[in-house]
């Protein structure tokens, strides 16, 4: 029987569901940078500051200028994990903290009772393409810790433990396998809780190899993202191209390759059973509280906003760093 559930389109945006409340996948193609890590005037042709979105395009601006990304805005009660496939990422909070992460990395972000925040992408490559690739993934906070202290910290891929066998490689972003452990999330996060049974693996095949995943539970949400990759098999089942599958939590199942490699994400956890009102920067359980999400920010703006621009990039030349914790040791 097929551990598959359900296969769907990938999609830039998606719901992978309680306790998921998003998953986007961002991929640009910038082109050199102007010295200043922006995108030079000569190449902003076709592109609409300010709400550049536009997925016919090689690159998009988002919500930035000639800054790609997305400039101040904010969030309530739940988290952000920005998982860096290729590229850089520039952070900045209205907690005074601030950071820069690039490929292989991963910030984990607790907005809890109100932060604001940026992510800009700043195109440090002045003589060659600013490739940028990275998963965001959006996890609802349980309703005990809805409001708790914002909290952020970085995974330096120094730090985030792989695997390897028989051509194949995993990365334990958090959770455990085969006896590796990930890095923990942060304290009130869902995935802190043992009972949560939350992992995320990225997955890399080469062809003819593959890997055993066992079930947990029946009640485990399992989501699985080939994104890159002609095609890959779930014990029997061809999955061909980029796809969002939904697996049964109690199945063991086999993902194997044959004459061409294969790129995975791997989203498991239990769900919250809680409500869950997706309200654009506040997501909370009942609507009465997304307005009082609104009432504190129009009170106390989660702190203001200590930076002199609200796109603001690190200085030309900054290395991978964040005002949180140990900085990576390049």
């Amino acid at each position: 029987m097929s551990a598959i559930i359900e296969n769907n389109e990938f999609t830039f945006r998606e719901n992978p569901r309680d306790p998921w409340v998003g998953k986007f996948h961002h991929i640009d193609y910038y082109p050199e940078g102007d010295g200043i890590e922006q995108v030079k005037k000569e190449d902003m042709e076709g592109h609409t500051p300010g709400k550049d979105l536009d997925h016919d395009l090689d690159f998009r601006l988002y919500y930035g200028d000639r800054r790609p990304g997305f400039p101040v805005h904010s969030h309530r009660g739940f988290e952000t994990v920005s998982i860096v496939l290729d590229g850089w990422v520039d952070h900045h909070d209205s907690h005074g903290d601030h950071g820069r992460y690039s490929a292989g990395d991963v910030q984990w972000m607790t907005a809890g009772n109100g932060i604001r925040h940026t992510e800009m992408f700043p195109l440090v490559n002045i003589d060659k393409p600013n490739r940028t690739e990275l998963f965001q993934l959006w996890l609802s906070l349980p309703s005990w810790n809805k409001l708790v202290d914002c909290d952020y910290k970085m995974f330096w891929r120094e730090d985030i433990p792989v695997v390897e066998k028989d051509g194949v490689k995993v990365k334990v972003i958090t959770g455990n396998f085969n006896g590796e452990e990930g890095p923990k999330a942060t304290e009130s996060s869902w995935a802190y809780d043992e009972r949560s049974h939350f992992r995320i693996l990225l997955l890399d095949l080469a062809p003819n190899s593959e890997v055993a995943i066992n079930g947990v539970s029946s009640t485990l949400n399992r989501n699985l993202y080939p994104y890159e990759g002609e095609y890959v098999f779930i014990d029997e089942d061809k999955v061909e191209g980029k796809r969002s599958l939904k697996l049964k939590g109690d199945a063991d199942f086999v993902i194997r390759t044959e004459d061409s490699p294969s790129r995975l994400l791997l989203l498991e956890a239990e769900p919250l059973n809680e409500p869950i009102i997706n309200d654009g920067p506040m997501i909370m359980n009942t609507m009465e509280e997304v307005l009082q999400g609104y009432r504190d920010y129009w009170e106390n703006q989660y702190g203001g906003w200590p930076w002199d621009e609200r796109d603001p990039l690190h200085e030309v030349g900054t290395g991978r760093v964040s005002s949180r914790g140990e900085n990576p040791k390049e």
